[in-house]
């Protein structure tokens, strides 16, 4: 009996170690500790923007972009993904619970359970897909002004996040294997698969404590599924990385704030 069940004890280790997902919805960030696997492919992107190990060490990371009416400076706490977005005109969080606006008035037009980790994601790629619950799977390369780009179609398992059915292809440079293109669909609002994807291009990269982040990323105009002509760029200054923990009364709503259900 006893050796029946240390047999069943060590096939359930061997499942559990190799076992491979990632996701980049889920509140927890995948840590170095974990067992977990990747694509080669993936691994080597990693380690060209400074390390998984190292991203995983870290705990807080700001930027700053500078929009038409001003600055928005987005704080994330990397461990449980609590979230501020501050601008003179608002305030969006997300306190692990609920997510939350506040304003004097009504200056804010979209969705903010939508956009209160949409840039953060944008951000922090590639390293947001080392998280739990993603699946890999290989697609044809993007063929784009004479250069080729491998890709890597990343999806997720049912249930994990606010947009489960999302999906992301990001294609990186066959020699130094650092991210160049994102292509993404949106079904947030439509709660169903779309087959229409969006491109932002990488390649503007600044050096942060050792982490290769977005300087600039462009979002393309794109036909038939492929980019096409550039439509605009969005810099990210005053890019700040920390191990410490970041205040956490920070990402709780102001007296009058509206909870977002």
């Amino acid at each position: 009996m006893k050796n029946i069940i240390y047999i069943l004890l060590i096939t359930l280790l061997l499942s559990c170690k190799n076992k491979t997902v990632i996701n980049s919805t889920q509140v927890n960030s995948v840590q170095s500790s974990q067992v977990n696997t990747y694509p080669e492919s993936v691994s080597r992107v990693f380690k060209a923007h400074g390390g998984l190990d190292r991203w995983n060490a870290l705990r807080t990371l700001q930027f700053t972009m500078n929009k038409p009416n001003g600055k928005e400076v987005t704080l994330t706490d990397l461990r449980n993904r609590k979230s501020l977005i501050s601008t003179n005109k608002f305030q969006i969080g997300y306190n692990g619970t609920d997510v939350w606006i506040n304003q004097d008035s009504l200056h804010y037009k979209g969705d903010p359970k939508f956009y209160y980790n949409l840039m953060f994601y944008f951000y922090a790629m590639p390293f947001i897909l080392a998280d739990s619950g993603i699946n890999y799977e290989n697609v044809e390369p993007l063929e784009f002004e004479g250069a080729t780009y491998p890709g890597i179609k990343i999806s997720y398992d049912a249930g994990v996040g606010e947009s489960p059915e999302d999906e992301y292809v990001l294609y990186y440079h066959p020699e130094t294997y650092k991210m160049a293109w994102l292509g993404y669909t949106v079904t947030f609002f439509s709660k169903e698969k779309s087959k229409e994807f969006h491109f932002i291009k990488y390649g503007n990269w600044q050096d942060v404590e050792g982490m290769l982040l977005p300087e600039t990323i462009s979002w393309y105009n794109y036909d038939n599924n492929l980019p096409t002509t550039k439509r605009n760029d969005l810099q990210f200054v005053d890019v700040k990385v920390s191990k410490e923990k970041p205040d956490q009364t920070a990402f709780n709503p102001p007296q009058d704030s509206e909870i977002i259900e």
